[in-house]
């Protein structure tokens, strides 16, 4: 385990604050740890434990691996796979399962490509199994019931429904 660089976590904690648009007092509240104590960490005062990297990474909306990496706490991976996952789950304009989903389908490409996959560290992971059971619902087309998305027959170009093949 390499060693501990709060100065470094706490100039990015206040970055990733200032970029949330969030005062101290309410990204304390947010990942339910103290202002002062969360202060302290942002001044590189304090060496805070894994649990609210964890925690204060989950307020902030961003991977708590790539707060750990920050804080020594981990060794450092491949820092584009870091970032692509950072980036993805910053991303106000998708919502939660759909960042899940671009997580999966970003593992299994790596996973096809030969590259190890990240680990699941928690936070940002929650409801992964329940997005892929709904992605394979709607590949099966509502498994085979009849309500998919091609029950109605096929479309034209423009999108409206081709009139049904006749018998």
């Amino acid at each position: 385990m390499a060693s501990l660089n709060v100065g470094n976590l706490g100039e990015y904690l206040r970055e990733q604050r200032r970029t949330a648009q969030l005062s101290l007092r309410q990204l304390a509240d947010a990942a339910g740890v103290s202002n002062p104590y969360l202060s302290q960490i942002e001044r590189g005062l304090r060496k805070p434990s894994a649990e609210v990297l964890q925690q204060v990474a989950k307020a902030l909306r961003i991977s708590a691996e790539t707060l750990y990496v920050r804080a020594g706490i981990l060794d450092e991976r491949e820092r584009e796979e870091l970032e692509t996952r950072a980036v993805i789950l910053a991303d106000p304009s998708i919502n939660e399962r759909q960042k899940n989903v671009l997580l999966q389908i970003y593992d299994s490409f790596r996973r096809e490509n030969g590259f190890d996959v990240a680990p699941d560290t928690g936070s940002e992971f929650h409801g992964a199994a329940e997005a892929r059971s709904r992605i394979d619902a709607d590949a099966d087309g509502g498994a085979g019931n009849g309500t998919g998305p091609d029950a109605r027959g096929p479309r034209t170009a423009g999108g409206s429904d081709a009139d049904p093949p006749a018998n």
